[in-house]
């Protein structure tokens, strides 16, 4: 018996390998395929800004990689006793006011510098709500906890999602021309917007995914959220909050992923480094035994063997 309805999913006309460069843009979602990426050692950037959820904030994000535009000192600002920046997931918090700066700005270079070279692009939507700020009508990616007052709430409108992002994509073609684009939707429910609202927010961001996938052909629609919602479909595959997808449900999504985009060398590679990684992993409660020895001796001759095979891949010694 098949307890859960499983679609077909049209393969990439470009494949994935392991020589290539990825930067991963958006919500929590675009971090989990990432660092599962990361972890398998794939050359990977996750986030440069932290996370951001909605479509306005990633696309002026990778606007200042773009143009490697730091952000002043004027725009940070005293909160919770850390220094902010609207721009920016708390994660960039510092007590420090420079500290604060210099670590948004390392990061906004080290994006630029990674944009310039990359393979590949992945964001993920996660709501097309946004809050701008009362007194400045700036578009904010993190509240930061403050007083809800100080805020307006939006809902972007398909037509706004996609003009920005046409105009967008033409500023980074203009720096990287051979960048090729995946857009996926987070699954990750919104209800704090109310469920109504989550699901009039989801369908304005599927919308404009297909509409910008029809006209570049450099940009990709990859079914995270319908594997999520249409195949798995059960709250087994949810943390506890009920609206985020468990390990085991990322996993499932990964696989499909790999199935589906990654070229047949790269799949073997993978399942070679993948069994590495999990011995790296691997925490002996007797190291000094000869057992453990020999396990290390053999994760030392594995790892030498992909690395004079693949010089590309960084492994790490244990």
């Amino acid at each position: 018996m098949n307890f859960h309805l499983q679609f077909p999913i049209t393969p990439f006309e470009e494949e994935i390998n392991y020589r290539q460069s990825f930067l991963f843009m958006g919500s929590c979602f675009a971090e989990n395929i990432g660092e599962v990426m990361e972890r398998y050692r794939f050359n990977v950037l996750i986030n440069p800004n932290g996370i951001i959820y909605n479509p306005a904030s990633i696309a002026l994000s990778l606007r200042q990689y773009c143009f490697d535009n730091p952000i002043k000192e004027s725009d940070l600002f005293y909160a919770n006793e850390v220094w902010n920046s609207w721009e920016h997931h708390s994660e960039y918090s510092k007590v420090d006011k420079e500290e604060t700066l210099n670590n948004i700005n390392f990061n906004i270079h080290n994006a630029h510098s990674k944009l310039l070279n990359a393979d590949w692009l992945f964001i993920t939507f996660g709501s097309a709500y946004y809050y701008k700020k009362v007194d400045t009508e700036q578009v904010v990616a993190n509240c930061h906890k403050q007083p809800q007052k100080q805020f307006t709430k939006h809902l972007l409108t398909t037509e706004e999602i996609v003009n920005d992002y046409l105009l967008l994509f033409n500023q980074l073609q203009e720096i990287n021309p051979n960048l090729k684009i995946v857009i996926t939707v987070s699954p990750v429910r919104y209800v704090r917007d109310g469920i109504i609202e989550n699901n009039r927010s989801k369908s304005r961001l599927i919308e404009a995914t297909h509409q910008l996938k029809e006209q570049r052909k450099n940009v990709f629609y990859f079914p995270a959220y319908e594997i999520i919602i249409d195949d798995l479909r059960d709250y087994r595959f949810y943390k506890e909050d009920l609206t985020h997808p468990n390990k085991l449900a990322i996993d499932y999504v990964f696989e499909k992923w790999m199935e589906t985009t990654f070229d047949a060398e790269t799949k073997g590679i993978f399942e070679r480094i993948k069994s590495v990684v999990n011995d790296y992993n691997h925490r002996p409660l007797h190291p000094e035994t000869d057992v453990h020895k020999k396990f290390a001796a053999s994760y030392r001759r594995r790892t030498k063997e992909l690395i004079e095979e693949f010089p590309f891949i960084k492994m790490k010694s244990l």
